[in-house]
């Protein structure tokens, strides 16, 4: 391995040269291919470090060795990442940092780093600080003037858009959306002008309830459903966002982390839209009054209701 490690074969002692920790530790250093190899000494500050979705091979070289040769790991959850460090024979210590106890562990962080240690950073999978707490760890490192390495790798967002099929020369990461329909369709109703691609977290008991409100929202468009990415049951379905809000409706909830995209609006959307806001205003219109049309349909598409009833105004003053 051309990896800046010195590598010998699997079983063999490490040795004790100026990388070694002492009492309680071997050693610095990771196992992979069949050979031991013991990792370079780090610099001093925050090493953020990205791991596999899934897939455990999908780690970097440099990634081991910065794992291996770090003073400790903060990990969102030490149990997932032990099954990575066990793996590849890696014994730092792990600390759990996550956002219960991350305002209270910060300052025991920063008292670490500011005494001259190398700490690696890393999430439950992918690229820490994508939707989870480690932002608010770099944040403080950097005002503080301490030095933040990026050892990249993994990320779900990135694997997921370059499968899709859809376009990547811009995309819009949202992450989760609200849990509830009405304040998720207000929130998509937001990002439906954006002229890129959409990419979305969801759960997977909240997905076909997510799909429809996207379709409800955003009409026919193009869209993906990337589920358990890297793994061996990875499954990727391609097609617009009724006939996947449909799929997902009539069949058991699936399982595993998955991943929403959605194409970007096309130069006909804002006729279409306008078209399915006119069809659900006259549906309303012939049970409901103006204001009350308009509060039924400003809550079932997400749209401002300001919009909605002026909207509901004139097509009520044509039928006349």
């Amino acid at each position: 391995m051309n990896t800046n490690t010195h590598a010998q074969p699997s079983g063999t002692s490490p040795g004790t040269g100026p990388h070694a920790l002492g009492a309680g530790r071997t050693a610095s250093g990771f196992t992979a291919f069949g050979l031991r190899a013991e990792a370079e000494k780090l610099s001093p500050g925050l090493h953020v470090v990205a791991t596999p979705i899934g897939n455990l091979r999908d780690i970097s070289l440099r990634a081991l060795s910065t794992l291996a040769a770090a003073d400790a790991i903060l990990a969102e959850d030490t149990r997932t990442t032990k099954v990575l460090l066990s793996h590849y024979g890696i014994t730092t210590p792990l600390i759990a940092y996550h956002e219960h106890n991350a305002a209270q562990m910060r300052p025991q962080i920063l008292a670490r780093l500011q005494k001259g240690e190398a700490l690696a950073l890393v999430s439950d999978a992918g690229t820490p600080l994508v939707s989870d707490p480690g932002f608010k760890l770099v944040g403080d490192v950097v005002d503080e003037g301490l030095a933040v390495t990026s050892v990249p790798g993994a990320s779900a967002v990135l694997a997921a858009l370059v499968v899709a099929g859809l376009p990547t020369d811009r995309f819009f990461f949202e992450g989760f959306l609200p849990p509830k329909s009405a304040a998720r369709r207000q929130r998509i109703s937001i990002l439906s002008k954006i002229p890129g691609t959409l990419v979305f977290f969801e759960s997977p008991r909240r997905l076909a309830e997510c799909l429809d409100d996207l379709c409800a929202v955003l009409g026919p468009r193009d869209a993906v459903v990337a589920r358990e990415l890297t793994k061996h049951f990875e499954t990727i379905r391609r097609a617009p966002l009724p006939d996947l809000a449909a799929q997902f409706a009539h069949e058991p909830t699936p399982k595993g982390e998955i991943v929403v995209l959605v194409a970007p609006p096309g130069a006909n959307d804002s006729a279409q839209d306008g078209e399915a806001l006119d069809e659900k205003l006259h549906k309303a219109l012939d049970s409901y009054s103006v204001k009350d049309a308009a509060s039924i349909v400003s809550q079932a598409t997400g749209l401002p209701r300001r919009q909605v009833y002026a909207r509901a105004i004139e097509l009520h003053a044509a039928r006349r």
